[in-house]
């Protein structure tokens, strides 16, 4: 079926793009596309774009599932528990504005090769690295990783699949939330399976990673063939765009920003918010996984519809509803409705494959995608940094459940509003250009 798909959505990019891109220096003669016309590797990118996705969140998911043991076993109070789960909002932010850069010197597949190679090692290292500095710079190596993979997915669909933005956005955003949910679901039982340390169920999820090197290896070398698909390429590119004068890409970047903010605090917390309830451990990281398998199916159906639509706050304003239900369903009875809570709060997550459509939807070209991408998660993911480690102070200040979760909850309303504003029919160029 993948195959099938990329079959399809290589002829349908082909055309598109043989009508559209013309040579700057003759001004006449159409060129290839940026990438080798071969189906093989339309269908290698549907490959590598899969594997790059289930590798996006384990890093972090795997964590949330042993943070207790984490902490216990390198020694950490609440408050650096808390700036742990704030790492990777702050690595997107700070890496993922280097991303168009990167891309446009070295090519978008070489750059999340390497992005997947540093994942690979991050992984590898950290459980080892022993103390909490070297933990969390191992960690900073492979959410670096993730940051520049990140910002680039939404480019590469752009570029190979113009046409079929919202169905390759779904199964990419599927596979993310696949990965996410599998990290959580199996890593406690995959630590008691090895040993019991929590060193050994986190560097298990390197090997996954080294997996989704191999397809971006020759991808890697597709970029600058020939002088025809390098002026293509900067054709397509377009001019730099004065972003910060659109108001779309403010909106998108605060709604990137605050769902950023419920999925981490979420990743991290959730478990740990079970488990101070009563529900053992292996059962608060089954629930975490029922969350984050919410976006398999979800991630696929949002993207679809979003781009059918020609507003997509409705949807932004739905998912929030969830959110502030499933906030005050753990207020009220953590335990007695956990399984209800943590279907909810993984409806809320959808956010995240929504904002990523409306990423490709804002923008008309792949150059104006990059910008966007990279400006609406970088300002997105600086935004959702405070928000873990508040959570983590309120807990440990507090003692308890309550101010946390009323944080959660009030964030929702915000998030509301900025996902109906980015949700509007308009396009950064534009915007950017008045």
């Amino acid at each position: 079926m993948m195959g099938g798909m990329a079959s399809k959505e290589t002829t349908s990019t082909r055309a598109t793009t043989s009508t559209r891109d013309v040579a700057p220096a003759t001004g006449h003669h159409p060129v290839p596309p940026p990438s080798a016309p071969r189906a093989w590797t339309a269908r290698l990118v549907v490959v590598g774009v899969v594997l790059a996705a289930l590798n996006l969140r384990p890093a972090i998911t795997s964590l949330g599932a042993l943070l207790e043991e984490v902490r216990d076993g390198l020694g950490m109070s609440g408050s650096v528990a808390g700036l742990l789960t704030s790492v990777p909002p702050l690595c997107f932010a700070v890496f993922g504005v280097t991303a168009p850069r990167l891309a446009r010197r070295f090519g978008a597949g070489a750059v999340v090769c390497a992005g997947m190679a540093a994942i690979t090692a991050g992984l590898l290292i950290r459980p080892y690295a022993g103390g909490t500095a070297g933990f969390l710079a191992a960690s900073a190596l492979a959410l670096m990783g993730i940051a520049v993979s990140n910002v680039l997915m939404p480019v590469i669909v752009k570029r190979w699949f113009p046409d079929r933005v919202g169905s390759m956005t779904g199964l990419y955003s599927m596979a993310l939330a696949l990965g996410t949910s599998a990290a959580a679901a199996v890593t406690v039982p995959l630590t008691d399976a090895l040993g019991g340390g929590w060193q050994s169920g986190l560097a298990v999820w390197a090997g996954l990673a080294a997996a989704a090197v191999l397809p971006w290896l020759p991808l890697a070398r597709e970029r600058g063939a020939t002088p025809a698909a390098q002026s293509s390429a900067r054709a397509e590119e377009g001019p730099v765009l004065r972003i910060t004068r659109s108001r779309t890409a403010w909106a998108l970047a605060a709604f990137f920003g605050l769902q950023a903010t419920a999925a981490y605090i979420t990743m991290g917390w959730m478990p740990q918010i079970f488990r101070d309830a009563g529900v053992p451990a292996s059962t608060a990281g089954l629930l975490l996984a029922v969350t984050m398998v919410m976006g398999v199916p979800l991630a696929f159906v949002i993207p679809r519809l979003a781009t059918r639509l020609p507003h997509q706050g409705p949807i932004a304003v739905a998912l929030g509803l969830c959110g502030l239900a499933g906030y005050a369903g753990l207020h009220v009875a953590p335990a007695a409705g956990a399984w209800a809570w943590a279907l909810l709060l993984g409806v809320s997550n959808c956010a995240f494959p929504l904002a990523l459509t409306m990423v490709g939807m804002r923008a008309r070209t792949g150059g104006g995608v990059a910008q966007l991408s990279a400006f609406a998660q970088s300002a997105g993911y600086l935004l959702s940094i405070p928000g873990p480690l508040l959570v983590g102070v309120l807990y440990q200040h507090s003692g308890g459940w309550g101010l946390p979760l009323a944080l959660m909850a009030a964030l929702m309303v915000p998030q509301m509003a900025v996902g109906v504003l980015a949700g509007r029919d308009r396009t950064v160029e534009d915007e950017a250009a008045r």
